[in-house]
C-alpha cells in the first residue's frame, strides 16, 4: 500500500507542471490506475489506399502507421477515459517503434542523454488542440525510459496558446518543462529553400530529440494541419510560407536539418477531429474520432491522416479537398525530399 502511495505521489508531482488546474486529478489518475499497455495485436494490415494496386500484384508496403481507436474513448461532454487513452496511445507509440510497450518503443527512440523536445498544436485552444493528458503519457514513458524529468520540454509558439490548450507553464524546477517560445528566436536568420527564417532557439541550443504530436484537423489553406504543419510553430515569420496552399514551404520547413534530423515519432492525437473550416475550431465541423496515429514516418502519417479527413467529409457531405482545390500538395514534395512515403496502396496502417 505504501509503494502504491508513493508512486501515485510521483506521478501526480510528474504531471502537475504539465497540466492545467482542472486537469491535474484525472491525468494522475490517468498515469497511476491505468493497466501497463498490452503488446501489439498482430491484427493484419489494413491499406488505405485510394485505388487499387496493380491484379494480382499489391505493392508492398514500405511505411507504417499505427492507428488505435476505442469506443468511449471520448464521452459527450469530451471527458476522456483516462485506461481507454492509456491503451490507445500506448498501443499506437509501441507499434511504430515496433516494440511490445511505450518504455519499451522510447527506449529504442531516445537515450537517456537526450533532451526531448515534445512540440505541440494549441493556436486553436481548447477543444482542437494537443490535449495535456496525452502529453502526460508520453512524458511518463519518456522518463520510465530513462530520460530526466528536467531534459523534457513541451513546447509551442507561445505561453499563451499553450494555457488555451490546457497546460500550465513551468519552467523552473528539475521536472519536466512547459513553454512558449515568446519570440526568443535566432537574432540571423537561415535559409532552407523556399524561405528564410529565425529558428526557435530552444530548437537550435538545446533540443536533442523530438516528438511532434498534431491534431487531426482541416486548413483552410494547406489542406491538412496534421503533424507537418506544426513545424510552423518552430520560426518567426509562418506568415511567409502560406501561398499556394502552404507548397512546398511545409515540405522544405520539415526537411530542414534542425528538425529532420530531431525528429523520432510523430503522433496524432485525434480524440477529436475536424474535417472542415480549420484551423481554428468549428464545433460543426467536429466529430469523436476518438484514436491516435503514430508513425516514425512523418510523410505517411500525414497521408493516412488526409485520407481520414477525406473520409469523413464525404460521411457529412463535403467535398474532398482535392475537389475543393485544396489537397495537400506539398505531401508529394516532402517525398522528393526523401522525408517519407506519400504512396497509399504503399502505407501499412495497422489497427492496434
Amino acid at each position: 500500500m505504501t509503494n502504491e502511495l508513493d508512486r501515485r505521489r510521483v506521478l501526480q508531482m510528474m504531471l502537475a507542471g504539465l497540466l492545467a488546474p482542472s486537469s491535474v486529478g484525472r491525468a494522475a489518475a490517468a498515469a497511476a490506475d491505468s493497466p501497463a499497455s498490452p503488446p501489439a495485436t498482430g491484427k493484419p494490415a489494413i491499406s488505405p489506399a485510394t485505388g487499387p494496386a496493380a491484379p494480382g500484384k499489391p505493392a508492398p508496403a514500405r511505411a507504417l502507421v499505427a492507428r488505435a481507436r476505442r469506443e468511449g474513448l471520448v464521452a459527450a461532454d469530451e471527458g476522456i477515459n483516462s485506461a481507454k487513452l492509456t491503451d490507445a496511445l500506448g498501443s499506437a507509440v509501441s507499434r511504430a517503434a515496433g516494440e511490445a510497450a511505450p518504455s519499451a518503443a522510447f527506449k529504442r527512440l531516445f537515450r537517456p542523454a537526450d533532451v526531448v523536445g515534445i512540440k505541440v498544436n494549441c493556436i486553436a485552444g481548447k477543444g482542437l488542440s494537443t490535449h495535456p493528458e496525452v502529453v502526460g503519457l508520453l512524458v511518463r514513458w519518456l522518463q520510465e525510459a530513462g530520460v530526466p524529468g528536467r531534459n523534457i520540454v513541451v513546447w509551442d509558439r507561445s505561453d499563451r496558446e499553450l494555457v488555451n490548450g490546457g497546460f500550465r507553464i513551468e519552467r523552473a524546477g528539475d521536472g519536466p518543462r512547459v513553454l512558449g517560445i515568446n519570440d526568443e528566436w535566432e537574432w540571423k536568420p537561415r535559409e532552407w529553400g523556399p524561405n528564410g527564417s529565425c529558428f526557435a532557439k530552444l530548437l537550435v541550443d538545446d533540443l536533442t530529440a523530438m516528438i511532434n504530436v498534431g491534431v487531426l484537423k482541416d486548413h483552410e489553406l494547406a489542406g491538412v494541419a496534421l503533424g507537418m504543419k506544426s513545424w510552423y510553430g518552430a520560426i518567426h515569420n509562418p506568415n511567409k510560407c502560406h501561398d499556394n496552399g502552404c507548397s512546398p514551404y511545409i515540405a522544405h520547413l520539415a526537411a530542414f536539418p534542425l528538425i529532420r534530423d530531431k525528429l523520432r515519432l510523430t503522433v496524432v492525437d485525434g480524440l477529436t477531429g475536424q474535417c472542415h473550416a480549420g484551423p481554428g475550431r468549428s464545433p460543426r465541423w467536429a466529430w469523436p474520432y476518438q484514436g491516435v496515429l503514430a508513425s516514425t514516418d512523418p510523410v505517411a502519417l500525414d497521408a493516412v491522416g488526409w485520407k481520414t479527413i477525406d473520409d469523413r467529409r464525404k460521411e457529412v457531405g463535403l467535398k474532398t479537398l482535392a475537389e475543393e482545390k485544396r489537397a495537400p500538395r506539398w505531401l508529394a514534395e516532402a517525398a522528393k525530399l526523401g522525408l517519407g512515403e506519400v504512396d497509399l496502396p504503399r502505407i501499412r496502417v495497422e489497427d492496434v
